[in-house]
């Protein structure tokens, strides 16, 4: 049964895309440029330090583009990624519990984006305006081709 809630489902996802995704971005923005508390305490991670510099890359970028809705699915399967390896070389040796070794962001955000995965950016997303323009835009004239012979 369709109910009222469901025709609200598109803009509920889009709209916990967007939250997410700034929430993602600002954590890479923090480590990147010490912004918003800095990283570990007001600093920002050097250039090049693996893995902190590239996973802080990874969340400004893809946290953005998850914002945006513009590739939504690869920019969340990348940021998945990035958090389940952070949660298993970084969290996880410490302790099997996130709540014991305090990988819980890291398990949840790679939760949440491997759901946007599956479920895409859902409404205002530069994804859904861009897919109608390129439906909107006429196709190539094929008039001058020949139709292909039919066996009889």
């Amino acid at each position: 049964m369709y109910t009222r809630l469901d025709r609200a489902q598109p803009y509920a996802l889009g709209l916990f895309r967007i939250v997410v995704g700034l929430l993602f971005a600002c954590h890479g923005a923090a480590s990147l440029f010490g912004v918003l508390g800095g990283a570990m305490g007001g600093g920002s991670i050097p250039a090049g330090t693996w893995p902190g510099w590239y996973a802080a890359l990874i969340q400004l970028v893809g946290g953005t583009l998850i914002v945006l809705g513009l590739g939504t699915r690869i920019a969340a399967f990348v940021a998945s990624g990035s958090m389940a390896y952070a949660y298993f070389k970084v969290h996880q040796p410490e302790a099997l519990s996130p709540l014991q070794n305090g990988g819980e962001p890291s398990a949840v955000f790679c939760w949440v984006f491997l759901l946007l995965v599956f479920t895409g950016p859902g409404s205002l997303a530069l994804d859904r305006l861009f897919a109608r323009r390129s439906d909107a835009e006429p196709s190539e004239d094929r008039t001058h081709e020949q139709a292909p012979a039919v066996a009889a």
